[in-house]
């Protein structure tokens, strides 16, 4: 049964198919991760599976944290995420996940925080066109109109303006696996997924294949 697996991008590259075409695809060194605690219904009301990725020192993990571990034998890991399952049946506590779990032509799901670029403008942030640059233009830069007058002498909720930018997780669907090399924990995926190299990534057989979305 595949559940899922954590990474992190390492980076963009290209990919050479058969005809000689170059495609973009992007390197995830995805696991090993640990199966950390297995949830069902007669304890916990539901069936899930706990996996952690990432190893980190001892003395950054509290005590609750290591005694959570403990129990599965594991070493101390920097992040743990939760999958809903059917069943848990067949999976044992303490094992192992690996790309092997995977293969070349698969459809799966990519979740991952956006780069962040703090506080930003009306144009870097939604694309806007920029006012006239010439002939007394004061309105370089600025939004323009933001609502009507006196009625309803209110700008509306959900209006574009400036803000955050980037920084929030979304998931891209329906990406296809090129290649898995199981000796280096890599996952070689085509087109772009969320995030800098070095970001975290959950990695899940895809639900349904299609565009590119946000949740």
């Amino acid at each position: 049964m595949s559940i899922g697996i954590l990474g992190k991008k390492l980076g963009m590259s290209q990919f050479f198919d058969d005809e000689g075409r170059s495609i973009p695809v992007t390197v995830i060194e995805a696991g090993p991760c640990r199966i950390t605690q297995l949830k069902n219904e007669a304890s916990d009301g539901y069936s899930a599976v706990q996996i952690g990725f990432g190893e980190i020192r001892e003395k950054l993990v509290n005590k609750p944290a290591k005694g959570h571990l403990a129990k599965s034998g594991s070493d101390p890991l920097r992040h743990l995420r939760e999958y809903r399952v059917d069943g848990v049946e067949g999976l044992e506590l303490g094992a192992a996940i690996t790309v092997t779990a995977f293969e070349a032509g698969q459809k799966v799901d990519v979740s991952g925080d956006t780069i962040g670029r703090g506080f930003a403008g009306w144009q870097k942030r939604h694309g806007f066109s920029r006012g006239p640059m010439s002939h007394g233009s004061k309105n370089h830069r600025e939004p323009g109109s933001t609502g009507a007058g006196t009625t309803p002498g209110r700008v509306y909720p959900g209006k574009r303006m400036a803000g955050r930018y980037g920084g929030k997780q979304i998931t891209t669907r329906g990406l296809t696996i090129l290649k898995v090399d199981a000796e280096r924990n890599l996952l070689v995926v085509k087109g772009s997924v969320p995030g800098k190299p070095g970001a975290l990534l959950d990695i899940r057989p895809a639900k349904r294949v299609g565009s590119k979305v946000a949740t």
